[in-house]
């Protein structure tokens, strides 16, 4: 009975244990707006749109340090990654629009439609747009996750967490109850499914020059 009992436990903990390892892996590529390492593009991940098309307060949080830290001069191209799949349903328009509106330049954005997942944001963003290091922008939450999956598919990615407003404790324990069962399917996939999302052309966001 006791063995029993200590396995159920490790299966219900391990999930708790293995986004702790990642977190740990991952700490020290996480940094303020303030003190990030320029790099040449900033990646924003999407987090849903409400009823009337425009960003949750999750996602405007998102695109708001994005725009700060292209604003100072941290990024020159921002990258706006969310899902398409329904006509009225568009999450990269809805952040260009909020981020537009707070001072970046149009030219200034690059919109990924095809973003429904973090791990297809990173893949797309490595395979498709060329993107080789970049700042990561989301809530701390869901940060260690994001940074582990850039990293693991080969970009040298740091971190900056978009933690303006203060979340309502019910949606925070959500959120961290499902970035938990989300890291566990974001170690299958980088370890052992390896799937493949949405693809197409490349489309390079700096095209490396001709030698």
């Amino acid at each position: 009975m006791g063995l029993i009992i200590l396995i159920v436990t490790v299966i219900l903990f391990s999930p708790f244990l293995l986004r702790w390892v990642v977190y740990w892996s991952i700490k020290h590529s996480i940094y303020s707006i303030e003190e990030v390492p320029t790099r040449q593009i900033a990646i924003v991940f999407g987090a849903g749109l409400n009823r009337s098309g425009r960003p949750t307060t999750v996602l405007r949080d998102r695109v708001e340090v994005a725009s700060q830290l292209y604003n100072k001069g941290k990024v020159t191209k921002l990258l706006f990654s969310g899902d398409n799949r329904w006509d009225d349903y568009n999450e990269p328009l809805a952040m260009q629009t909020f981020a537009i509106s707070l001072g970046v330049p149009k030219e200034a954005i690059v919109l990924d439609y095809a973003g429904r997942r973090t791990y297809d944001t990173c893949y797309r963003a490595k395979f498709i747009f060329g993107v080789d290091n970049a700042i990561l922008v989301t809530q701390s939450f869901h940060l260690s996750r994001a940074l582990y999956t850039c990293q693991q598919l080969g970009i040298q990615a740091v971190g900056v967490a978009s933690d303006i407003h203060p979340y309502r404790k019910l949606s925070k324990l959500y959120w961290n109850l499902r970035e938990t069962m989300a890291t566990l399917n974001a170690i299958a996939d980088l370890r052992i499914i390896h799937p493949k999302p949405v693809l197409g052309n490349p489309e390079p966001i700096f095209p490396k020059e001709i030698q």
